[in-house]
C-alpha cells in the first residue's frame, strides 16, 4: 500500500517522487485502484496532463475517480486546501477512508509562486491532523530543482520513490511555514496610501482609480476592488487599525499589497472551510478565491498581505 496508515496516524501525506511516465503511473494508478477496492472515495488534483495518464491507466475505472485540473483550481496555491482537499473530504462524510492525489508543484511554477506552493505542503499536515485522509503528492524528480526535492522530505513524513517507502528525517514542516515567511519588497514608484476605518471608502477609490490607470477594466477590476475591500476592513479591525495600500502591474497581473501593524498568528487563517453558521472569519478566504496568487509575511513588526490579480 502507497503510505501505509497506522491506529495512531489516520492522515497520511507522503510525497511520490517520480522519473518519467511510467513511475508516475505506477505510482498513481494502484494508489487510487486499492483506494477504490476498498470502498474509498477517491480524487485527483494535478495538471492536465497528469490527469490523461491516470485516466488511461485507470479505465473503466475512472469514473469512479473525481478529476481536477490543479493548473485552474490550485493555480493559487492558498486555495488548494479549502476549495479542493478540504471540499472533496468534506463531502465524504460516511467514508471509512478518503483518498486524494494532490499535484501542486510542478515544472513551470514561477519563482514568486514557489513559496506560497511549499507553505501550501506544510499546512496540509495541520490542515488533515486526526483525519481518516491520504493524501499522495507527486513530484517530478527528473524535473523540479532540487530545492523543491528538499523541500518535499521536510513537508511530508512519508516519501514513496521507485526504491519503495521510507520516513523522511528531514520531516518538520513547521520549519517550512517559518522559513518561507519571506519579507516582501514593494517596488520603488507603487502607488501607495495610507488609510484607517474612516478612509476606507476613500482607499479602495483610490485602488480602482490606479487600477483603471494601469489599464484593469470589468470583472478584473471588480475582483481587485472586493479583495482591497476585505484587506483593507480586516486590517482595521483585526489589525492595528490602520495601514498602508501599494500597487502596481508587474508582468501581466496587477499586485495589490496591504500591510498593517497586526501579527497573524493562524497559519491556516483564510484556507479553512468556514461554518455556514458563523460570522464573519471569511476575508482572507475571499481573496484567496480572488486572486491567481497570495504571499503573506507576518511578524512582531506587523504583516502584509499581496495578491496578484489578472490585469
Amino acid at each position: 500500500m502507497t503510505g501505509t496508515a497506522t491506529p495512531h496516524e489516520p492522515f497520511v501525506h507522503p510525497a511520490l517522487f517520480y522519473r518519467g511516465t511510467d513511475q508516475y503511473i505506477a505510482g498513481t494508478v494502484p494508489f487510487l485502484r486499492e483506494g477504490l477496492d476498498a470502498g474509498e472515495p477517491a480524487a485527483v488534483a494535478a495538471p492536465p496532463d497528469r490527469l490523461e495518464l491516470i485516466r488511461e491507466g485507470l479505465g473503466e475505472r475512472a469514473a469512479e475517480v473525481r478529476f481536477i485540473d490543479m493548473t485552474r483550481a490550485g493555480r493559487n496555491p492558498g486555495r488548494i486546501i479549502p476549495g479542493v482537499l478540504l471540499e472533496f473530504a468534506d463531502a465524504q462524510p460516511g467514508a471509512r477512508r478518503v483518498r486524494i492525489i494532490g499535484e501542486p508543484i510542478w515544472q513551470g511554477r514561477s519563482a514568486v509562486e514557489y513559496p506560497a506552493c511549499v507553505q501550501h505542503e506544510a499546512l496540509i499536515n495541520a490542515a488533515f491532523t486526526g483525519r481518516a485522509v491520504t493524501i499522495l503528492c507527486p513530484y517530478d524528480a527528473a524535473r523540479l530543482e532540487e530545492r523543491a526535492l528538499n523541500d518535499a522530505l521536510a513537508t511530508h513524513p512519508v516519501v514513496i520513490d521507485a526504491e519503495g517507502e521510507t520516513r523522511s528525517t528531514a520531516y518538520g514542516p513547521e520549519r517550512i511555514i517559518a522559513r518561507y515567511n519571506e519579507p516582501l519588497l514593494a517596488p520603488l514608484g507603487a502607488a501607495t496610501s495610507s488609510f484607517a476605518a474612516r478612509t476606507l471608502p476613500d482607499v479602495r477609490d483610490f485602488a480602482v482609480s490606479r487600477a483603471r490607470s494601469l489599464g484593469v477594466s470589468g470583472v478584473s477590476l471588480g475582483d481587485l476592488e472586493l479583495a482591497v475591500a476585505e484587506l483593507t476592513t480586516n486590517s482595521v479591525v483585526h489589525g492595528a487599525g490602520s495601514g498602508i495600500l501599494r500597487i502596481w502591474a508587474e508582468g501581466d497581473r496587477i499586485v495589490c499589497e496591504v500591510h498593517d501593524g497586526g501579527q497573524l498568528t493562524d497559519p491556516l487563517a483564510g484556507r479553512r472551510r468556514p461554518n455556514p453558521t458563523q460570522p464573519g472569519g471569511r476575508g482572507l478566504l475571499l481573496v484567496h478565491q480572488l486572486a491567481d496568487l497570495v504571499r503573506i509575511h507576518t511578524g512582531p513588526d506587523g504583516t502584509t498581505v499581496r495578491c496578484y490579480l489578472p490585469g
